[in-house]
């Protein structure tokens, strides 16, 4: 038990993802009712995405466009912080696998780094404050400046 609390604390969803050229609606809509039958019994939101679909509604979530993705792990490449780019997965043998572009030293670290190719900062910076107030032995770094309000600043 990290900080004296219990591995589900502060949990807010589990989040299950694929990726399916179907991207209607009621083909992800039937894999999300099938996920709730499955995991009726834990205590947790189990929140079911098809990552061929994201590109559909991200800019109206996160108020910026989304190209669409190749992959499952074409999307894990673009979440908000590069600490939370993983992901475990069985292979085409039934072994566990697990996909990480930026390794797990900061994971294991506890160090939170943003991922700025997709998500806009206040995304990260939303999602760093409440991890935070959660886990107080968590470090994050902020988000880089770019060069474009760097010049801006000094000139």
């Amino acid at each position: 038990m990290l900080e004296g609390k219990e591995p589900q604390n502060g949990i807010r969803d589990y989040d299950l993802f694929y990726f399916d050229e179907d991207t209607s609606y009621e083909a992800e809509d039937a894999v999300i009712r099938r996920a709730k039958k499955l995991f009726k019994g834990i205590d947790a939101e189990i929140e079911v995405r098809n990552e061929a679909r994201v590109h559909m509604w991200y800019e109206e979530h996160f108020g910026v466009p989304a190209i669409p993705f190749t992959s499952s792990t074409d999307a894990i490449d673009h979440f908000a912080a590069k600490t939370c780019c993983f992901a475990v997965t069985r292979d085409a043998h039934g072994q566990i696998a697990t996909y990480a572009p930026h390794g797990f030293a900061d994971l294991f670290a506890r160090k939170i780094v943003p991922n700025p190719v997709l998500a806009p900062r206040e995304v990260y910076e939303a999602k760093i404050k409440r991890w935070l107030s959660q886990w107080p032995s968590l470090s994050a770094d902020p988000w880089p400046e770019s060069k474009a309000s760097t010049n801006i600043t000094e000139g």
